[in-house]
């Protein structure tokens, strides 16, 4: 299963390496990832595999959620069927 990572927010130092931390402990890997710059703003996207969660999916959801309030920038994170249909419309 995997699932699609997104996040938007002033950049600022330790985006990445928040979620990273957030996503190894509960054993969910990063396949494929892209972000960027623009302005002050900083936008990523990613691939994440969750076959081998440790948790179940609204604690992920919740624990990312905590952490983009604390740093200031929004993290949504959906399963990959999930996002293709909503973006097939």
């Amino acid at each position: 299963m995997k699932g699609v990572l997104t996040v938007i927010g002033k950049d600022r130092v330790g985006i990445i390496y928040g979620i990273s931390k957030i996503l190894s402990e509960k054993n969910v890997n990063i396949e494929d990832i892209s972000q960027t710059i623009l302005q002050d703003y900083f936008t990523m996207m990613m691939l994440v595999n969750l076959s081998d969660m440790n948790c179940d999916f609204s604690q992920l959801i919740r624990e990312l959620d905590l952490l983009g309030n604390e740093i200031g920038v929004s993290i949504k994170v959906q399963r990959e069927e999930f996002f293709n249909t909503m973006h097939s419309i």
